[in-house]
């Protein structure tokens, strides 16, 4: 099987949460992962176990110029590169979730014919609004799948596949272990901040920035700032600790040890945070078309989250609002209830399934064909 989801975390994460849901419906299955230099897969890939094969990357440029006129040529010695891989690897399957290096991926797939059997293609759609890569992919994909309704996309809703130690996780019962990992007050209620694997500034500020009051107010922080940011919140005598960290490797036990998180509302993130029943502030990137706004609307409507526009969120709004949700524990537990109904703990499971039968069936038509699996 081979998985095409480099890039960004929002694309690696959901397919390393695939691959790992193959290992474990099929332990004899083999798994290559498709990426390019320029990715996040170059390190996480290779720290989950898995086998990584790089190919020329082709980005979109958005304006016209030199460079979008020297794409299609980029694109076919992508492709070209993606067959060679296919090859290598013998694929029984192509598993894509978007990004610059699945349009390779699908195109090499739908091209490579053995014994007039094409690769079988699955697609995975984890936004709200399908990007230009799917809505190519899944004009010839054998199963489309998508993490919402109203994708784009003519889709089965799976929801987003995410890591077995985030859907499987019992945070009370780590709760104790996770505050320790991190240095935090055992008891104080304690809001979670990140930005995304960078970091997101306005999130930085506005609750760096009111770092006294939520001290004061009793209450402790975890805070991932980015690792190409800083942050010097205020330190107030005998209140709870204020960890701030660039980067959170254990982004399980940061889970565990929060009653709240403040995040932004990418499609990954949103995710994890509903599979693991936890209430969000989420406040949208306020850039693209909105589809982080979109991706956050189900939680939300359902009560697991509140729904904040970037430019609302200061220091000020911080300070006011809070401490009164942390400190009403009522809410909180109704918040986490409506949040775990909304997530999908299976969906890696269902995109698996899906792969593992069209991995079968396409095995089988080349032993009817003639021709034996791995020669």
């Amino acid at each position: 099987m081979v998985v095409a989801g480099g890039g960004t975390a929002g694309h690696i994460e959901p397919a390393l949460a695939v691959a790992d849901a193959v290992s474990r419906l099929d332990p004899t299955a083999r798994i290559t992962a498709l990426g390019t230099s320029r990715g996040l897969e170059v390190d996480l890939v290779t720290e989950r176990g898995y086998d990584l094969k790089l190919i020329p990357p082709v980005p979109l440029p958005r304006k016209p110029g030199l460079d979008l006129a020297r794409t299609p040529g980029r694109l076919l010695g992508s492709v070209a590169a993606t067959r060679r891989v296919l090859d290598e690897v013998d694929a029984d399957v192509v598993i894509g979730f978007g990004g610059y290096v699945s349009v390779p991926a699908y195109l090499a797939a739908q091209m490579h014919l053995r014994r007039r059997h094409r690769i079988p293609i699955v697609i995975h759609e984890a936004n709200a609004s399908a990007g230009i890569a799917n809505k190519v992919g899944a004009r010839f994909a054998d199963r489309v799948l998508a993490a919402v309704d109203g994708s784009g996309l003519d889709a089965t809703v799976v929801g987003i596949p995410v890591r077995g130690v985030l859907a499987e996780l019992d945070r009370p019962a780590l709760r104790a272990k996770a505050r320790h990992y991190f240095g935090l007050d055992e008891d104080a209620p304690t809001l979670l901040v990140f930005g995304g694997s960078q970091g997101a500034q306005r999130l930085n500020d506005a609750v760096s920035g009111a770092a006294e009051t939520l001290g004061r107010s009793g209450i402790g922080v975890l805070h991932a700032y980015g690792p190409k940011n800083s942050i010097d919140p205020a330190v107030v005598d005998d209140a709870p600790p204020y960890r701030a960290v660039g980067y959170l490797k254990r982004m399980d036990l940061a889970y565990a040890a929060a009653d709240l998180v403040m995040c932004r509302s990418g499609a990954m993130t949103v995710a994890e945070v509903s599979a693991t029943g936890l209430p969000a502030i989420y406040v949208p990137l306020p850039h693209g078309n909105g589809e982080q706004r979109l991706n956050a609307l189900p939680v939300v409507e359902a009560g697991g989250g509140l729904l904040v526009d970037d430019s609302t969120v200061d220091a000020a709004w911080v300070a006011r609002e809070v401490p009164a949700l942390l400190t009403d524990s009522a809410r909180l537990r109704r918040m986490s209830v409506a949040a775990a109904g909304t997530g999908h703990r299976d969906a890696a499971s269902a995109v698996a399934t899906a792969a593992i039968e069209l991995a079968q069936d396409f095995r089988a038509g080349r032993r009817r064909a003639g021709r034996s699996p791995g020669e």
